[in-house]
């Protein structure tokens, strides 16, 4: 199944027209037109707010994969959003030495490995 089949799958899930969707993500209806005639999928940079509006992963748009691993194959990878707690810990971490990389990372496994 393609990008865009997995798009049309989830619309009709949701109930949800092109129309609205178009408003919803900001997408011209005649490009989400062309995804549906032409069979093809949508740039890279729209991949996000598709998934905030539908409510899936990026995962599971791409691939067909779910969150939880389904199809035996889980992701090497994660996405996060900037503005959500890990991606402000994530900015955090990218603008450290790695000398304090490597200590935070030390706390954090031995703060894992606690018995609580």
């Amino acid at each position: 199944m393609t990008i865009s089949e997995r798009i049309f799958e989830r619309l009709a899930q949701l109930g949800m027209s092109q129309k609205q969707f178009s408003e919803s993500t900001g997408i011209l209806q005649s490009t989400i037109s062309e995804w549906k005639k032409k069979k093809t999928n949508p740039t890279s940079e729209k991949i996000m707010v598709i998934c905030q509006v539908l409510g899936v992963t990026p995962e599971w748009l791409l691939s067909g994969i779910e969150k939880n691993g389904s199809r035996k194959s889980r992701a090497d990878w994660y996405v996060i959003g900037k503005d959500t707690e890990l991606g402000h810990l994530i900015n955090a971490y990218n603008n450290m030495s790695r000398e304090r990389r490597s200590r935070l990372i030390g706390y954090a496994e031995a703060i894992v490995s606690l018995d609580f």
